[in-house]
């Protein structure tokens, strides 16, 4: 006589046990979709800062005061007259965020560093203090028989916006302002990070700076390209 089981009595058993396996696969498909879905992604999270630092359109990074002091010379009718001008004023220094496209912002994987070239500083016009300003003259008969002191005034304003915009250039002002620029645009990819708990280190750079940058920039790749696939998996997965 036969002492097996007959398979009649596992068979049950063995259809149970495949409806359990088929249960625990389903809930773990379906677990690892919910955790990917509510998961932060620092791609995503930071091509969204990205959006909103381009609405900024032009982000002031730095400012700076200066005073200009300039003299000029006019003669005319035998005579001359002197002028001369104490201009204060303020200097701007900013970033065009609409130049900072997303081929400029690249993920590294392999140390979950964010790399982003910075567009180039940029100086607005010089701001001059107009209640400010200071003047002093030499050339009164002139001036009391023609237009001399406007023509005068014309001129020193003309060139003390220019002296405020040539001391504007000074290396260490534009050393400063690149340095607040990296801390602003820092600051704007990291806060959302953090927020979502995401530890990411984020390494930004001007554009003369790229030689430095070679071999990471190349590894490293544009957030376009890896959210385009993060798309491609979930459209083939579904």
């Amino acid at each position: 006589m036969n002492s097996r089981p007959s398979w009649r009595v596992w068979l049950p058993f063995a259809i149970i046990g495949g409806f359990l396996i088929l249960i625990i696969i389903m809930a773990w498909m379906l677990f690892a979709r919910v955790e990917s879905s509510i998961s932060p992604d620092p791609v995503s999270i930071a091509n969204a800062s990205l959006s909103n630092m381009q609405e900024q359109n032009r982000l002031t990074v730095f400012t700076a005061s200066y005073n200009a002091t300039v003299t000029t010379t006019l003669t005319k009718l035998g005579l001359s007259a002197r002028k001369t001008l104490i201009m204060p004023g303020t200097v701007r220094y900013e970033l065009d965020m609409a130049k900072l496209k997303p081929d400029n912002v690249r993920w590294d994987a392999r140390d979950d560093t964010l790399y982003v070239e910075i567009p180039a500083i940029e100086i607005a016009r010089p701001e001059a203090h107009i209640e400010q300003i200071q003047t002093y003259d030499d050339g009164g008969i002139l001036m009391a028989l023609t237009d001399a002191e406007n023509v005068l005034d014309q001129a020193n304003r003309k060139k003390g916006v220019e002296e405020l915009a040539r001391q504007a250039q000074n290396p260490v002002q534009i050393r400063m302002a690149r340095e607040a620029a990296r801390r602003a645009v820092r600051h704007n990819f990291a806060v959302p990070l953090q927020a979502a708990g995401v530890e990411a280190k984020i390494d930004a750079f001007f554009p003369y700076e790229r030689s430095r940058y070679k071999e990471r920039w190349d590894y490293s790749r544009p957030i376009r390209d890896v959210l385009a696939e993060q798309q491609k998996k979930r459209e083939e997965a579904e």
